[in-house]
Parts: structure tokens; C-alpha cells; sequence
């Protein structure tokens, strides 16, 4: 019998299995995986950058858990020995429209405490970035890149160092609550425990319901299609280069991001991924997409964004439409720069209207937790939001601060 079971083995569900270790020892507590190998889906198809924290709505959980986790995740990789490098990043206005929305976003900014932003005009940006085009745009310093399935190995080192246990290859099938135990079947065998949390990702509301809670979202996925420029061009880019994004979207539009390695991605389009691990164009769930046609949220949210979505399905399907997106920010990019890239795909939550789910959204049910949506900067926060999770434990579980900080 555990006392805590963690379901997901991404980021969100390693940094809350060792929060809670650290707080309190004496837990026993088990991380179940479905996948063979842990951080395989968000985290280990992430883009590796450690947000600034200056889109977010003031106030909102994002705003507060992303400029302290980002600082955190900075300090865990230092301690650790990762390797992060900070690029700096530059957020561009291209035409005089869209200089409301940068002011939004310098407000925002400096309301949520992010480091030593500033507003430039085209000469500083032509200094950090010489073959960027913009007419304003905000410079962020302090923004880095890692590679976050490192960060995940050594969350789940610090876990079985504190005696937590990790179960790869089971996914979880059935959970049944009787006289406060949870009974949860898996591929890799049955368990018991006392509390769930709920860090599933894609599959996140899937697990709600088959814990007996009634989720006030649904998942639907995009996927997240990527290029790279090829290594001889890759100079034409210094850090991150991003555009102003629609402030109506939690997605932040076509943009340049330099990795470790020194290569440069160019993306994504986000489009519509018919499978929940839909990570090409081919992936194809049939039972998935009846499921999706009929959720009314769906209809809902297609009506509200058909706009946006077939713009998004144009980019996809034209490889010259996507070129032209990225040549707004680096006018010198050429079709034979590109290469394409592994895709990603992000698990959306979309509330009953429609609507797509900006904040992360957190939600208690009888002797569980469930985090329902944790897109980007969930990496960059992982450290804080597993705080907040191991806060919200009843009866004291793991509630006492530990005496270090990661």
C-alpha cells in the first residue's frame, strides 16, 4: 500500500513525486509510466526553453508559478550539472498594428517581475539579432535553453534516491475507490494507494473520468510541426526570435529557436492532431476521433477558431505559406534553409465553451488531484507547480517545508 500514487511520468509528475519526498520522507510513494521509458511525449518533444514569464496574465497561475520557476529550473540545472545556455530573446513587432499588444506585453512583464526587460527599437535589435526585421520589439535576457528530458533523468534519480518508486510500462487501465484505497490497475500490475495525483498530460481528463470525477475540460491535442535550418544558415540566428503573438490564442505563432546543439528550429504550425499521440500527419485514431466529434466543446471551439485553424492547416499543407510566416521575422531565410523536424503535440484543455484554456488548471476530487492542463511554460514551472500540488495535499501529507530548495 502507497501512501501517494503519481500517474504520469513527464516533468510535472517527476518534480511533484520529489516535492513531496523532499517535504516529507517517510512517504511512500510510487510514479507510475506508461511508456517504457519516462519523459517520452510533452517533455521529451519539448522545445527546451526557460520562459521568461511575460505573457501571462497578471495574477493568473502562470504569471505567478513562471518567473519564479523559471528561476528555480535555472538553479536545479546548475546544481545538478546541466547543461542550459542563456540565448536571450527577442519578441518582435513587425508592423505598427502590433505595437498595442507589444505594450500589453511589456506591461505584463514588468508586472509579473520578469528580469531586466526592456523595450528596444530596430538598431539594438539589429545588434542582437543582425538578420531580424522588426520595427520595436522586447528584449528578455534572462531566457535560456535546456534540454528538459535531462531535467526529468534527474528528478527521477532524486526520487529513488529518496526512496520513491518508479514503475515504467504500466499504463493505467481501471482505478476504483473503496473505503478510502485507491485500487489502480495497470499493465505492469496492480496497485493500492491512499491519494491520486493526476499528472497524465494527453490522457489527463481520460484519467479524471475514470477516477470518478467529472472534468470541466477536455484534451483535444494539436500537434506542433517543426523545420530546422540547415547547419550552414543556422548563424542567421542568434537566440530566440519570436513574433507578437494573438493575444485571443495561448499559442505564440511562428517563431526561431536556437537549441544547445547550435541548430535552429523554425515553428510550429499548431494543427489539429487526429490521435492524442499524434505525432505525423498519418497518426490516426478512429475511436479518438468519434470521441472528438461528439464533444460538443469541439464544435464549440471550431466555431469560435475555424479562422485560425485552416490558416494554421494552410501552413501545414503549403510549405510556401510557412516560409513566408518565418520571413516576416528573418527576411533572408530561404525554402532550401528548412528541413523538417520532429513534431510535437500539445495537450490542449478547451472548457465548455470553447474556449482554449490559457492557465493551468488544477482540480481536487475525493482523495486525488488532477492536473488538467499544463502546456507551456509547465517545463520551465515544473519546480513551483509541484509545489503548489504537494501544498494542496490534505491532512498534512507532505505539507511540511523542506529545509532546501531545489
Amino acid at each position: 500500500m502507497f501512501d501517494i500514487v503519481v500517474i504520469g511520468g513527464g516533468i510535472i509528475g517527476l518534480a511533484t513525486a520529489r516535492e513531496i519526498l523532499q517535504r516529507s520522507p517517510t512517504t511512500k510513494l510510487l510514479l507510475l509510466e506508461k511508456e517504457p521509458q519516462l519523459a517520452t511525449h510533452q517533455t521529451g518533444h519539448n522545445s527546451g526553453v526557460i520562459h521568461s514569464g511575460v505573457y501571462y496574465r497578471p495574477g493568473s497561475l502562470k504569471a505567478r508559478l513562471g518567473v519564479e520557476g523559471a528561476r528555480r529550473m535555472r538553479q536545479f540545472c546548475e546544481e545538478h550539472g546541466i547543461p542550459s545556455q542563456r540565448v536571450g530573446k527577442v519578441i518582435v513587432a513587425v508592423e505598427e498594428r502590433e505595437l498595442s499588444a507589444l505594450k500589453t506585453l511589456e506591461e505584463r512583464g514588468v508586472a509579473n517581475g520578469v528580469p531586466d526587460l526592456t523595450r528596444i527599437g530596430p538598431e539594438r535589435l539589429r545588434e542582437l539579432e543582425p538578420h531580424a526585421y522588426g520595427i520595436a520589439a522586447l528584449h528578455l535576457p534572462y531566457v535560456a535553453i535546456v534540454d528538459f528530458t535531462r531535467v526529468a533523468q534527474a528528478m527521477a534519480e532524486d526520487i529513488r534516491r529518496r526512496g520513491g518508486t518508479i514503475r515504467t510500462g504500466a499504463r493505467v487501465t481501471r482505478l476504483a475507490h473503496t473505503n478510502g484505497t485507491w485500487r489502480i490497475e495497470t499493465t505492469g500490475g496492480d496497485v493500492e494507494g491512499t491519494f491520486l495525483i493526476n499528472c497524465g498530460g494527453l490522457h489527463s481528463d481520460r484519467l479524471g473520468r475514470m477516477a470518478g470525477d467529472q472534468p470541466s475540460v477536455r484534451i483535444i491535442p494539436f500537434r506542433g510541426e517543426y523545420f530546422t535550418i540547415r547547419s550552414e544558415r543556422a548563424s542567421l540566428v542568434n537566440g530566440l526570435i519570436y513574433p507578437v503573438p494573438n493575444p485571443a490564442l495561448p499559442f505564440l505563432g511562428v517563431h526561431f529557436t536556437k537549441m544547445l546543439d547550435g541548430g535552429v528550429h523554425v515553428g510550429p504550425n499548431a494543427v489539429l492532431a487526429l490521435k492524442r499521440e499524434g505525432y505525423r500527419r498519418g497518426d490516426v485514431s478512429l475511436r479518438e476521433c468519434v470521441e472528438l466529434l461528439c464533444d460538443a466543446r469541439f464544435w464549440k471551439m471550431s466555431a469560435r477558431f475555424w479562422r485560425v485553424g485552416c490558416s494554421e492547416l494552410a501552413r501545414s499543407l503549403n510549405p510556401q505559406a510557412f516560409l513566408q510566416a518565418a520571413q516576416r521575422l528573418v527576411p533572408e531565410l530561404r525554402s532550401d534553409d528548412l528541413t523538417p523536424s520532429p513534431a510535437g503535440v500539445r495537450a490542449q484543455a478547451v472548457d465548455g465553451q470553447g474556449a482554449l484554456c490559457d492557465d493551468f488548471a488544477i482540480e481536487r476530487s475525493r482523495d486525488g488531484l488532477h492536473v488538467y492542463n499544463a502546456p507551456s511554460p509547465a517545463a520551465t514551472a515544473a519546480l513551483t507547480i509541484a509545489e503548489t500540488l504537494a501544498a494542496s495535499l490534505p491532512d498534512g501529507r507532505a505539507a511540511a517545508q523542506s529545509s532546501s530548495r531545489a
